[in-house]
């Protein structure tokens, strides 16, 4: 692949990519639930299957979040 091509390449995916999202976005959006719903309960379970549980609850992250955003 030359150098031109390579730039062609990187515009074009440049183009590409924010019209790929919205297509995706759509997709989701347009889900209906109940026709896809062994697949969504898999992605579910795999995510829980494989995730590490949080030390903490979070609630002194969100505390400093908040008091940060308080005037």
């Amino acid at each position: 692949m030359t150098h031109e091509e390579a730039r062609e390449f990187v515009e074009r995916w440049k183009q590409a990519g924010p019209a790929l999202e919205k297509v995706r976005r759509q997709e989701l959006r347009d889900l209906v639930y109940a026709e896809h719903s062994e697949q969504i309960d898999g992605l579910i379970a795999v995510g829980l299957l494989h995730s590490i549980p949080s030390a903490t609850s979070g609630l002194i992250e969100m505390q400093r979040i908040f008091s940060k955003a308080r005037p």
